[in-house]
């Protein structure tokens, strides 16, 4: 549809170029020039037609592979998890927490989406001690974000400390599932 003033560009160059050949009374060289105005006239409004085409099937394909590509980075997210670990009293990302966090940078790069991280840490210390270690770690992953390109007001932090732990008792292993902080998108 946006095409359509091209094309009533040319149909106007192909109504006056018959006018003038109708105008024109028996004058054959007017006739001829007229003739060749409107031959002209047609083959730019072909040649236009033509344009329009190749740059709809263009943006058809741009639509096309931006599509693939975001459908490859939510697969590349699925795969790497929304939830980050931490060691015992650390607000350090892991190596592996960082390499998570890049798939999800990368197509969080894509889109305007929000995120939020709900920084959480084991039973061991006090309940304000825990608070601000979770705030932490939830910060932790933000900054790490933010320097990868994320806008600050896109990350929202909030800290649970010990309260909502996914492994319930005592021991590292329980306590090393529940060091994390999960990442949802909004």
């Amino acid at each position: 549809m946006k095409d359509l003033p091209v094309a009533g560009k040319a149909l106007t160059l192909l109504f006056t170029a018959a006018f003038l050949v109708a105008c024109s009374g028996t004058d054959t060289q007017q006739q001829e020039e007229a003739a060749a105005a409107a031959a002209a006239a047609e083959a730019a409004a072909a040649q236009q037609a033509r344009e329009a085409e190749q740059a709809a099937a263009r943006e058809a394909a741009a639509a096309r592979e931006a599509a693939a590509e975001e459908r490859r980075l939510e697969q590349a997210v699925a795969a790497a998890g929304s939830t980050f670990y931490f060691d015992f009293d650390s607000s350090t990302l892991t190596t592996e927490a960082r390499q998570a966090l890049d798939a999800h940078i990368a197509l969080l790069r894509t889109n305007d989406r929000n995120v939020r991280l709900d920084g959480h840490t084991d039973e061991r210390g006090t309940r304000d001690y825990n608070m601000a270690l979770g705030e932490r770690r939830a910060n932790s992953v933000r900054d790490y974000m933010v320097v990868n390109g994320i806008a600050s007001y896109r990350i929202e932090t909030v800290s649970y400390g010990e309260e909502q732990p996914v492994a319930y008792g005592s021991g590292e292993e329980n306590w090393s599932q529940n060091r994390r902080v999960e990442l949802s998108r909004q």
